[in-house]
């Protein structure tokens, strides 16, 4: 009777109080193609009904072909993008299998011992190992506000395009980095790219005690796709060459793995690389990552690929954009 207040669910659905996926960004008429960059990525224009305006986006039709909607990982992480911060799920370390579903505050009622029993029921509940962690996560659909990160994306991909940076990239770090608004990490990160100082002045912006170029978003958009052009790809690039692994730059596992590097940094991406010891690329190289700790390589850093995921397909989802995964 202690645990009355736990929904146990599968892991393919799970319906929670607080958890709403009423689409903001509606969109009624055709999508039309601007540009193609290959086979599989388009640059559109969707609209926004909302704001009765139209805007460039990315449409990626790689997440379907590898089925990244179909992740137990990529699946966690959207559960938690749209669960107000008053509810919790319970999942497993490894994969992110969906557990259990929590009110917060009947948690943080129970003690130590009545937790780890409960815990200890999950695992024998869906057969898991006595040593599977078994985490406790918040809601955050306050932080992943889709409606107010889609009014950066157009600018976003101008601006990357401007200074020949794939615009893939600006559309993921915008949905995944300060979807919200401006705010300042842990770790001292700031603006809508999240960029440290250091790496704010490399690129000519001023961060002093007066003026942080940081939040201004044109500023930063430059500052972060010139990170990416002359520092986070090249390094990819040189990584895999060094583990004599082929690769193409527009192939979504390329793509992750440089926004690995973008987040954690090349030192980090190329000691996990390193304790791997891959022989090919592709997306099960990422899937390696997503279960690989060296160095500063961490939970952060494991879970970043998997956030731009589910991100993207959320707000494919919200723009009624996965159709297109369909077409010829």
């Amino acid at each position: 009777m202690m645990f009355r207040f736990f929904i146990i669910i599968a892991s393919s659905a799970i319906i929670l109080p607080g958890t709403d996926t009423t689409l903001n960004l509606k969109k009624e008429k055709t999508c039309k193609a601007v540009a193609v960059s290959n086979s599989n990525n388009e640059i559109i224009s969707v609209c926004n009904a909302s704001m009765n305006q139209e805007s460039y986006y990315v449409f990626d039709r790689q997440l379907y072909d590898y089925k990244c909607d179909f992740l137990p990982q990529v699946i966690f992480w959207r559960k938690i993008m749209n669960l107000t911060k008053d509810s919790a799920l319970l999942t497993s370390y490894s994969d992110r299998q969906l557990l259990s579903g929590v009110e917060v505050k009947d948690w943080e009622k129970l003690g130590t011992e009545a937790v780890s029993r409960y815990k200890d029921s999950l695992r024998a509940s869906y057969c898991l190992s006595d040593s599977e962690r078994i985490l406790f996560v918040e809601g955050k659909r306050f932080f992943y506000d889709f409606e107010k990160s889609f009014q950066n994306l157009n600018d976003g991909i101008r601006a990357f395009r401007d200074n020949g940076v794939d615009p893939w990239y600006a559309q993921a770090i915008l949905l995944i980095e300060s979807p919200n608004k401006l705010q300042k990490s842990n770790a001292g990160a700031y603006g809508p790219f999240q960029l440290m100082k250091p790496v704010a002045r490399m690129f000519g912006l001023k961060v002093n005690r007066l003026i942080d170029e940081r939040a201004d978003f044109s500023r930063s958009a430059y500052a972060s796709s010139s990170l990416l052009k002359t520092i986070c790809i090249p390094l990819a690039r040189t990584m895999l060459d060094t583990l004599c692994i082929s690769y193409n730059e527009q192939d979504l596992w390329f793509r992750l793995l440089v926004m690995h590097v973008y987040h954690a940094g090349a030192g980090n991406v190329r000691a996990a690389l390193e304790k791997i010891a891959p022989v090919q690329g592709g997306m099960e190289l990422i899937a390696t990552l997503w279960h690989t700790q060296a160095k500063g390589f961490k939970s952060s850093s494991q879970n970043y690929s998997q956030l731009a995921l589910a991100a993207m397909l959320e707000m494919n989802a919200r723009l009624n954009l996965s159709r297109l995964s369909l077409r010829d």
